[in-house]
């Protein structure tokens, strides 16, 4: 970020930001730039998931890490079109950078897949750019049980706020609708189903027909409004660059 500020302040367009651990290819530098040079995206980063035969020199912890923080961030970032967020290999339009607030953006490990969140509140369009994943001997300080944690709780806290973002303090649609009724359908039969059962249970006695009736159609129309939402939240992934329309901001010093 302090690099983003000090390329902004000289007048720079388009920053580049490259992990110094060698398996980022400086020469694929052209690709990054090239769809925000011609008004397609607005960010863009480095996928490794591509091609599935370079895939088997990545570690198998990293493999399986980086599948499992993928599917979070789609629903954390809303980008439910891009694979390894956790890729370092990225470049964005100056203008758009000049708007992401640097002061609230997570550092370390969570930087890119915090990136993503505040670019969706933009709502920016994200390209993925194919590369090959290098590993050498090097051994990697990141430690799976330390992170995972914060992760998680990270990925939670940003989907709440994207949630709340788009879904009813800038706009509020039939999505929005079916978010709040399949929400309180689903946890509503899944209490009331669940303290019966328990009921029953503790009594020897089957439910009655209209109990249990009552319990799954709450169950089954709750999961269905929260899978039409899904669904929407889904084909809402941007699909137009936006930084022909920002107007560049003064970067914080």
């Amino acid at each position: 970020m302090a690099g983003y500020r000090a390329a902004m302040q000289d007048g720079h367009d388009i920053l580049v930001k490259i992990d110094g651990d060698g398996q980022m290819p400086p020469e694929l530098l052209p690709y990054f730039v090239e769809p925000i040079l011609t008004g397609r995206a607005d960010y863009t980063k480095g996928n490794r998931f591509y091609d599935l035969n370079n895939i088997g020199q990545m570690p198998r912890v990293r493999l399986i890490g980086n599948a499992l923080l993928s599917f979070l961030n789609k629903f954390s970032s809303g980008y439910w079109n891009i694979f390894d967020p956790t890729n370092g290999y990225t470049a964005i339009q100056a203008r758009v950078a000049s708007h992401l607030p640097f002061d609230k953006i997570s550092a370390r490990y969570f930087f890119e897949s915090d990136m993503l969140f505040r670019l969706n509140t933009l709502q920016c369009r994200v390209i993925d750019i194919p590369m090959d994943a290098q590993y050498g001997d090097e051994k990697s300080s990141l430690k799976i049980r330390a992170i995972l944690a914060e992760f998680l709780w990270k990925h939670t806290r940003n989907f709440s706020k994207r949630i709340f973002y788009n879904y009813f303090l800038r706009d509020m649609s039939l999505a929005s609708i079916e978010l709040v009724f399949g929400a309180a359908l689903l946890i509503f039969g899944l209490v009331f189903g669940g303290y019966h059962w328990l009921e029953a249970a503790e009594r020897s006695l089957p439910n009655t027909p209209g109990t249990v009736m009552l319990s799954a159609i709450t169950i089954l129309m709750g999961m269905q409004l929260l899978l039409s939402f899904i669904g929407y939240d889904i084909q809402s992934v941007p699909k137009d660059a936006i930084y022909g329309t920002l107007k560049a901001r003064r970067p914080i010093a």
